[in-house]
């Protein structure tokens, strides 16, 4: 057995692999949603979602103008 290769710690095992991918890809697409919902109701022709949006930006520090 080559020792180098013994000494290899990157490289992930399958079984952790497979626990990050069931991780992540419930996360990122709750990400993708998210993102989608907060654009489509900030730029909303609905002066009440548009305002529940713009209170939101306010309230956790975030620029709008």
């Amino acid at each position: 057995m080559n020792p180098i290769s013994m000494l290899d710690t990157h490289a992930p095992s399958a079984p952790m692999a497979d626990a990050r991918h069931a991780v992540l890809r419930p996360l990122a697409a709750a990400a993708a949603l998210g993102l989608v919902l907060f654009y489509g109701v900030a730029f909303a022709n609905s002066p009440v979602a548009h305002n529940a949006a713009h209170d939101v930006r306010h309230v956790t520090v975030r620029p709008c103008h």
